[in-house]
C-alpha cells in the first residue's frame, strides 16, 4: 500500500488545489492580499476632499484674467472699463496709460485666489516685463482684487 502525504484520491481535483497543499497556493495567498489591498489603501488615503467652487469664484477669476489680457496687449480703454471708481480714484489716467503701454513682452500668472468675503475675491499674480536698462526680464509679485459690483458685474477694485 502507498503512503502519502497528499489529499486522499476520492476527492475532487479542484478541492485538491484549493486544499493549501498545492505548490503554488503559498504564493498565490500573499498575491492575493496585495491585489486587495492597495487599491483599498489608495483610496483610504485621500482624506482630503476640496471644497467646491464658489460660482462667484469663476467670474471673479475670468475678470482678473480679462485685465490681465487687456495690460498684456496694452488696451488702455478695456482696462479702464473694468476698473471700479475707486481704484479709478487711486490711478490717474496718466500712470494707468504709462502701465499698459510698457514695451516688450510681457506676461502673467495668476496663482490661487481665495475668497475675502461674499463678493471679493483676491488673486495674487506675477508680472513679468522688461527691466529698464537690461535685457532680462522682471517679475513683480502683486495681488488683484476682484470685487461683485451687483447684477453679476465684475470688476477690477485693486490693481497689480
Amino acid at each position: 500500500m502507498r503512503l502519502s502525504k497528499s489529499v486522499p484520491s476520492n476527492v475532487a481535483p479542484a478541492s485538491r488545489r484549493l486544499s493549501g497543499r498545492h505548490p503554488a497556493f503559498p504564493f498565490r495567498l500573499p498575491l492575493i492580499f496585495l491585489c486587495v489591498a492597495l487599491p483599498l489603501s489608495t483610496v483610504a488615503g485621500k482624506t482630503q476632499r476640496t471644497p467646491p467652487l464658489d460660482p462667484g469664484y469663476l467670474f471673479a477669476l475670468a475678470t482678473a484674467d480679462h485685465y490681465l489680457q487687456a495690460w498684456q496687449s496694452g488696451d488702455v480703454e478695456t482696462g479702464m472699463a473694468l476698473l471700479t471708481n475707486h481704484a479709478k480714484e487711486k490711478v490717474t489716467t496718466d500712470i494707468l496709460e504709462d502701465v499698459f503701454s510698457a514695451p516688450g513682452p510681457l506676461a502673467y500668472e495668476i496663482g490661487r485666489g481665495k475668497m475675502l468675503r461674499h463678493g471679493r475675491y483676491e488673486f495674487p499674480v506675477v508680472l513679468v516685463g522688461p527691466a529698464l536698462g537690461s535685457k532680462r526680464a522682471r517679475r513683480r509679485f502683486s495681488q488683484i482684487v476682484v470685487l461683485n459690483t451687483g447684477n453679476n458685474d465684475w470688476t477690477i477694485d485693486k490693481l497689480p
